[in-house]
């Protein structure tokens, strides 16, 4: 089994390797890459949780929602000329 198509699997050593590389490279602002992406990660788990609260209560309000004649949509009459036309109970004001 293959990890990366190009590399092939990868053992313990070139895992040490990389996470050498990595010391390396960010060193001393380690802690703080580190800090930034749990703060980033806390972050975007309270971004869903808004996200799906805010669909559960839209849910909720529409499923409590009382049915009504006024919010049913309007029957569509046919005429005799082939064309349709929608019946309405109150009058249009142009």
């Amino acid at each position: 089994m293959t990890t990366l198509g190009l590399f092939g699997s990868l053992g313990p050593m070139e895992i040490a390797i990389i996470l050498m590389v990595g010391l390396l490279l960010f060193g001393r602002r380690l802690p703080e890459v580190g800090r930034g992406l749990g703060k980033s990660i806390v972050e975007f788990k309270k971004g869903l949780k808004d996200v799906t609260d805010e669909i559960d209560e839209a849910t909720k309000e529409a499923k409590t929602l009382p049915k009504t004649a006024e919010s049913a949509p309007k029957p569509i009459e046919e005429t005799g000329s082939g064309s349709a036309t929608v019946s309405r109970s109150d009058p249009v004001s142009s």
